[in-house]
């Protein structure tokens, strides 16, 4: 194989250079497949020339072991727009997703915008890491911006953009927590039966337009907010007291006449849900003035089916989210409860009753459309837990009857 060393950029006229340049190498690879004009590697930096000769050496064995990779000379700026449409490509990715991962992009890009993928070291990437731990940045924010950079990295490594992937072993720190932290943390905030009853008892004495379908709904089937709002009639069935679960709804601007009506969370999402008579029986007779405002309305109304429709203004387009959650909390308000709670908390609550009733994990899990979620088994061990000690008690003052 051709080639020769040099120290680069040596004005020395002298055999023994004085001056300190680097030794360099130039050696033919092979040949252009567009062009068929040989194709020559060049390298530098070399402090001697057994070290130049060595890298020939490694190089020279990997052209002959078919192992040999030229990485890219690509930003990792540049190689991220690439690396999205891929990523969109690969899978049914929502625009709630996309945004994220734009997002956390944008985390990594003050670290690396400008640097060769390449030159991207293990060190730099865990570096990075840790600044944004010392930022404040939580932790479930920075295993986000961590899971990216490892697909974008990974991809690079597929392409065969890169020898290495700097993510391989990198780690996101974490602080120590202390148990009452842990137990906070592990068992999120929901209603008791009781509190569940006052809830729904504000909402149908208190309430405004829909509220007391809202939180019926959500508290008796453990539904999504999204996949609350994006319901249609044609998703109940009456006869057989199910709800379809289909799709959500995705509005990140909470503007009413931007709606997008997207694929559910997950595959299991998709889902039919068995409900109560006393939801069927509510559902009927909002469809009753629900469709005499339609009859009023005529052409004036957005008839697309919704179940949640606006009945002023922008009639028949869906409700967003965020009245969900504020019409929540003024109630919690009235009600007199925990007004942290939100709309998600009656998904939390419908898994503790339905655990209190003595219904498995995996009945639960089926219900609310989850194949793994630690959040659900958590609160369902929370309260299983809680009727083990009763079962215990009860045992016990049966003993203590018999003396």
């Amino acid at each position: 194989m051709k080639g020769y060393f040099y120290r680069r950029g040596c004005k020395c006229k002298k055999k023994k250079c004085t001056c300190g340049s680097k030794w360099a190498f130039t050696v033919d690879i092979g040949l252009d497949p567009i062009t068929g004009k040989r194709k020559q590697k060049v390298r530098s930096g070399f402090n001697t020339k057994l070290e130049a000769e060595e890298a020939v050496a490694t190089l020279i064995h990997e052209l002959n072991q078919g192992t040999y990779l030229e990485e890219t000379d690509k930003t990792f700026s540049d190689f991220t727009k690439e690396w999205l449409p891929f990523y969109c490509e690969s899978k049914d990715v929502k625009p709630g997703t996309i945004r994220v991962r734009l997002h956390e992009i944008g985390r990594l890009l003050p670290y690396f915008a400008q640097l060769k993928l390449k030159d991207i070291t293990r060190k730099k990437y865990q570096d990075a890491l840790n600044d944004l731990k010392d930022q404040g940045l939580s932790d479930s924010t920075r295993e986000g911006i961590n899971r990216t950079g490892r697909m974008i990295f990974r991809k690079a490594l597929e392409l065969e953009l890169i020898k290495k992937d700097p993510t391989e072993f990198a780690y996101v720190k974490k602080d120590k927590k202390t148990i009452e932290q842990l137990e906070e943390e592990e068992v999120p905030k929901y209603l008791e039966k009781e509190e569940l009853a006052l809830f729904l008892e504000t909402a149908k004495n208190n309430g405004l337009e829909h509220d007391y379908l809202v939180f019926l709904i959500l508290a008796y089937t453990g539904i999504r907010v999204g996949e609350l709002v994006a319901l249609k009639w044609k998703d109940i069935d009456f006869k057989n007291h199910t709800i379809s679960i289909t799709k959500t709804y995705y509005n990140p601007n909470n503007n009413t006449l931007e709606y997008h009506l997207v694929p559910p969370k997950t595959r299991r999402s998709k889902r039919k849900i068995v409900v109560d008579e006393d939801v069927i029986q509510a559902l009927k007779k909002h469809k009753e003035v629900q469709d005499k405002v339609i009859e009023q309305l005529g052409e004036d109304y957005y008839n697309e089916n919704f179940i949640f429709a606006k009945l002023k203004r922008q009639f028949g387009y869906p409700i967003v989210i965020k009245t969900v959650r504020d019409r929540m909390k003024r109630l919690l308000t009235i009600a007199g409860l925990n007004e942290e709670l939100t709309p998600h908390s009656l998904r939390h609550t419908h898994t503790s009753l339905l655990a209190e009733a003595g219904v498995s994990l995996e009945q639960i899990m089926d219900r609310l459309g989850h194949t793994d979620d630690q959040i659900t088994k958590n609160v369902y061990l929370h309260v299983t837990q809680e009727m083990k000690k009763e079962a215990s008690q009860k045992f016990s003052e049966l003993m203590r009857s018999l003396r």
